[in-house]
């Protein structure tokens, strides 16, 4: 990064210190309630000597929940004499949403995972980007942003990454989804054109450090099988960059990969309404195929709009409330295409 200002946000750990250290990361914010409070966003640095270091993200959103446990069982579990190298913990990542069980921070309303890199000078939601884009992303050898659906999505448990153009890069980044076991995967492109340099697997790239994300569930709670592929594959990316030794990695079967990289694989509601899921998760769909009917039983005279898959794919993901607005997201397929 070549802006020259400076966080606001103090931090306990000393990331250069052996051993243990769990501390916060202490963003001072007045509000009506604590004139001269601070918000204490627990980290945690566990550190044995030279070598690689992971840098472990959750609560990015704030009603993300699988990504949030896994990461606390892990810093419960994991001890410096186990490890060789560094693993940087940040399991709250939006420390405000993570505690309103939101997505958005209840402060400012801004989405962490959309304003990267930051501002240090910003709101309290811009400067936690910026911390974490100047702080915590430039010493890792790889980064991990846990996700899941939150409370109006609900994935089939998978590991993602995505396309970028450096090919070395890229190879890192296969290598890293592989590793880490998650059943299903999917690199993605630019397919919602979202500003991807805006996501912190977005500061990740421009640094030429490779990135894994997750969606291991949602529908706002803890999926079981979600939470069994994040200590999994968490477990399985510090083997591979050989923090952990060979023999504590999981053994899982071959991942399968998919692309996610055009808006024929979303479906939109067209109206609002009450939404019917036809397809469900992990079912391959065909071009034409019947997705979902939206219904209006304030006036069941009408009859239901149907919604039909633009393309054949496998069902990644599904919305989850009823109630549904025009514009929301139904299904997201994944294609045997990569981008």
């Amino acid at each position: 990064m070549s802006d020259t200002r400076r966080t606001r946000i103090l931090c306990d750990v000393d990331f250069d210190k052996d051993g243990f250290q769990q501390g916060f990361l202490r963003l001072f914010h007045s509000s009506h309630i604590s004139a001269y409070g601070f918000l204490p966003m627990p980290i945690v640095v566990i550190r044995n000597g030279e070598g690689p270091t992971a840098l472990f993200v959750s609560g990015n959103h704030g009603d993300e929940y699988e990504g949030q446990v896994a990461l606390t069982n892990l810093v419960q579990s994991l001890r410096p004499e186990q490890i060789r190298g560094r693993v940087i913990i940040l399991p709250t990542a939006n420390f405000p949403a993570a505690l309103a069980g939101n997505r958005v921070s209840p402060i400012d309303n801004l989405n962490l995972n959309r304003i990267f890199p930051g501002d240090p000078d910003g709101s309290v939601t811009e400067q936690i980007a910026w911390f974490i884009s100047e702080q915590l992303v430039p010493r890792a050898d790889l980064v991990c942003d846990l996700h899941s659906g939150g409370s109006s999505l609900l994935y089939t448990p998978c590991s993602l990454t995505g396309r970028v153009e450096d090919e070395a890069l890229y190879a890192r980044q296969l290598a890293a989804l592989r590793a880490f076991a998650a059943p299903v995967a999917y690199v993605q492109g630019r397919a919602q054109g979202q500003g991807g340099n805006q996501t912190l697997g977005g500061v990740a790239e421009r640094l030429g450090i490779p990135s894994v994300g997750t969606e291991l569930g949602g529908a706002g709670a803890v999926s079981p099988e979600g939470l069994r592929v994040a200590e999994r594959g968490v477990r399985n990316l510090l083997v591979h960059l050989g923090i952990l030794p060979g023999e504590a990695r999981i053994p899982a079967p071959e991942t399968r990969i998919f692309g996610l990289k055009g808006q024929d694989q979303f479906v939109y509601a067209e109206e609002a309404g009450l939404f019917e899921p036809v397809a469900e998760l992990g079912d391959w769909v065909q071009a034409g195929q019947l997705a979902a009917r939206l219904h209006t039983p304030e006036t069941p005279w009408r009859a239901a709009v149907e919604h039909r898959f633009a393309r054949a794919g496998f069902v990644l993901c599904k919305r989850q409330p009823g109630r549904t607005q025009r514009g929301d997201c139904l299904f997201v397929l994944g294609s045997e295409e990569l981008p």
